[in-house]
């Protein structure tokens, strides 16, 4: 006799239970029914990819290393938002896909593909960020201590210089192989002043990988958001439906 399937609910506390159980790094966030020819790879209708990236000449704390690219030198945010302009859209994308690609076209349609720069995390507040509002150090008020100038000209001794924090979204129906990484290794060439913006457009019309910039590392990439036509969830029991 074949069993009725479990209720969504029960599969997610049944999962994350035996995750938790064996220190798993993951958790199930949400479970729902879906057809039974249902395939989370090609029934996706939208994909969204971040990529992290530190800039600054310190070398990475514990608590980011392995989670994003460190690059030391500065970075040009304006011409890294100019050459995502360049790249942003429908185009023949055979320079950024891996030698090992199978895909059978290399044409894709790159809805959206930005840089911002956010506040850098996991990330310690300062003892001048803990302060409270209104605190009296050194005998005078915070707002008074602020407007000091550091007549040394240097830092406070054990305060670490904080990274900027550049995040690259890359927003697609798909990918080819390794693209994002390739169009983050692009991105970073032309902030780093070792392309120009004009030379990204070059390297797009040459269609060979050979004329790509050396790829991003995985350390960075970050899948944010799958898309799917999913069903409506079931009402519950008392519930009116809204039409």
């Amino acid at each position: 006799m074949q069993l009725p399937p479990h209720e969504p609910e029960v599969v997610k506390r049944a999962v994350n239970h035996f995750l938790q159980k064996n220190e798993g790094d993951i958790m199930v966030i949400d479970v729902c029914s879906v057809a039974a020819d249902f395939h989370a790879r090609y029934k996706a209708k939208e994909r969204t990819y971040f990529y992290r990236i530190l800039s600054g000449s310190e070398p990475l704390s514990t608590f980011e290393k392995d989670r994003a690219w460190h690059v030391p030198e500065e970075l040009d945010l304006l011409s890294m938002q100019q050459a995502c302009r360049i790249l942003a859209g429908h185009h023949d994308f055979s320079s950024f896909r891996a030698a090992a690609c199978q895909a059978k076209s290399p044409v894709r349609t790159l809805d959206e593909l930005s840089v911002t720069e956010v506040v850098s995390s996991p990330y310690f507040p300062s003892t001048s960020e803990r302060k409270p509002s209104g605190a009296v150090m050194n005998g005078l008020p915070d707002t008074l201590n602020s407007a000091i100038p550091n007549l040394e000209g240097r830092r406070e001794f054990g305060i670490r210089r904080r990274h900027r924090c550049l995040v690259v979204t890359a927003r697609a129906r798909s990918f080819l192989y390794h693209q994002v990484r390739l169009l983050v290794g692009a991105l970073k060439a032309v902030g780093t002043g070792d392309l120009t913006v004009p030379d990204v457009q070059r390297i797009l019309d040459a269609k060979t990988v050979t004329a790509a910039s050396p790829m991003a590392p995985a350390c960075g990439l970050y899948l944010g958001h799958v898309k799917y036509d999913l069903p409506p969830p079931p009402q519950t029991e008392g519930s009116e439906k809204t039409i």
